[in-house]
C-alpha cells in the first residue's frame, strides 16, 4: 500500500492546485478581513467544534463497522475509528473525493482486516451510498423550513432545485445500473483490461489481466452489495450512524459561525453542509478550495453574514472536518502499514 512516485506526484500537484484555489477564494474575500474575523473567534467554542468533528468521524466509522459486520468482517469500535480515519485521509488526498479514494480505502480495509478486496470495496462503496440518503433528507428538511418561514430568494430556490434534481437523478441512475449490473460488469471488464495493459507497460508491479479475471472481481463486488442489501436491520443501523454524522457535521458549521458571534438558523446549515459537500467531487484533493468556496457562496446570501465571516467560518469548519481527519488518517495509515510490515 506504499505510494509510488507517480502517486506522490499526483497528490502534490493536486494540493498545489487546491492551495491556489484557496488563495484565490480568500483573496477575493479579503485575507485581512478574514483574519480579523478569525481573531474574534471564541476559543472555547472552536475547541468544541473540534470535539464535534471527532464525534462525526466516529459516527461514520460506526456506519462502516456495521456494514463490515454484515459482510462477516468484525472489527472493534476503536479500530473502525482509525480505519475510517484512514479512509478519510484517502478521500482527502485524492481528486474527486470518495470516487478517487474508494479504491485506496478498499485496499486499506483489505490489508487491515484480511477481507477480500471486492468485499472491502463493496463495504466502503455502500457506506458512501448510505451517506447520500440522510444528506439529501436533511437538505430537504432545511429548505422546507425556510419555505415556511421566509420568502425564498433566488439563491435558495436554486439550491432547492439542485437538491430535488440530485434526489431524483442519483437514485434513478443507481437503480438502472443495478438492474443492468451484468451489462455494467461486462462493460467495466471490457474497459479495464486494455487500461490495465497500458499501465502494466509503464508502471512497475502492475501486471496485465484478463476479462474473466476482472469480471470475477466485479461479480464479487456486486455479491457483497447484495449481502448488505439483504440485512435490513444492519442497513437501518448504518443509516442511523450516517444521519447522526451529518447532524454533527452541520453542528460543526453552526458552532463555527457561533464562535464568530453570528448564530444563524440551524435549518440553514442543515442544507448548506450537504450541498457544499458536493463540491468535493471537484478534481481537487478532498474538494479542498472548492468546498470552502461553495460554503461561502451559500452562507452569504442564505444567512446574511458578511463574506469575511463566511470565509472565517468555513476555515474553522474545514479545519476540524478536513485537516484534522486528514492528519489523523495519515498518521493512522503510517502506523497500520508499519504494524503490517512488522507482522510480515
Amino acid at each position: 500500500m506504499r505510494l509510488d512516485l507517480g502517486d506522490l506526484r499526483t497528490i502534490v500537484v493536486g494540493f498545489v492546485a487546491a492551495v491556489a484555489v484557496l488563495l484565490v477564494v480568500f483573496s477575493v474575500l479579503g485575507i485581512d478581513r478574514v483574519i480579523s474575523a478569525l481573531s474574534m473567534a471564541n476559543a472555547r467554542v472552536v475547541a468544541l467544534v473540534v470535539v464535534v468533528a471527532l464525534c462525526w468521524l466516529f459516527s461514520w466509522a460506526m456506519s462502516l463497522r456495521t456494514v463490515l459486520g454484515i459482510l462477516g468482517v468484525h472489527v472493534s469500535a476503536l479500530r473502525a475509528f482509525f480505519l475510517y480515519a484512514g479512509a478519510t485521509f484517502a478521500n482527502n488526498v485524492t481528486p474527486f473525493g470518495q470516487a478517487g479514494g474508494e479504491p485506496f480505502t478498499a485496499l486499506l480495509i483489505s490489508r487491515v482486516t484480511n477481507a477480500e478486496y471486492e468485499t472491502s470495496l463493496g463495504a466502503i462503496a455502500t457506506v458512501d451510498s448510505i451517506n447520500f440518503v440522510p444528506s439529501i433528507t436533511f437538505a430537504l428538511v432545511g429548505v422546507a423550513y425556510y419555505a415556511t418561514v421566509v420568502t425564498l430568494g433566488d439563491t435558495i430556490e436554486l439550491v432547492a432545485l439542485t437538491i430535488v434534481v440530485i434526489a431524483v437523478a442519483i437514485p434513478t441512475a443507481a437503480v438502472v445500473g443495478w438492474q443492468n449490473r451484468d451489462r455494467v460488469g461486462e462493460g467495466i471488464a471490457g474497459g479495464a483490461v486494455p487500461l490495465i495493459g497500458i499501465a502494466a507497460r509503464v508502471v512497475p508491479n502492475v501486471n496485465p489481466t484478463t476479462k474473466p479475471a476482472v469480471k470475477r472481481r466485479v461479480d464479487g463486488f456486486f455479491g457483497a452489495i447484495e449481502r448488505i442489501a439483504g440485512d435490513r436491520r444492519g442497513l437501518l443501523l448504518a443509516v442511523f450512524f450516517s444521519a447522526f454524522g451529518w447532524l454533527l457535521s452541520s453542528i460543526s458549521l453552526w458552532l463555527s459561525l457561533y464562535s464568530l458571534g453570528h448564530p444563524v438558523p440551524f435549518a440553514a446549515v442543515l442544507f448548506i453542509v450537504p450541498i457544499g459537500s458536493i463540491a468535493g467531487v471537484a478534481p481537487l484533493p478532498g474538494g479542498l478550495g472548492g468546498v470552502e468556496a461553495a460554503l461561502v457562496l451559500l452562507l452569504v446570501p442564505i444567512t446574511g453574514v458578511t463574506a469575511a465571516t463566511a470565509g472565517a467560518a468555513a476555515f474553522i469548519h474545514r479545519g476540524a472536518t478536513y485537516w484534522l481527519p486528514t492528519m489523523l488518517g495519515g498518521v493512522t495509515i503510517a502506523m497500520l502499514e508499519a504494524d503490517k510490515t512488522n507482522g510480515e
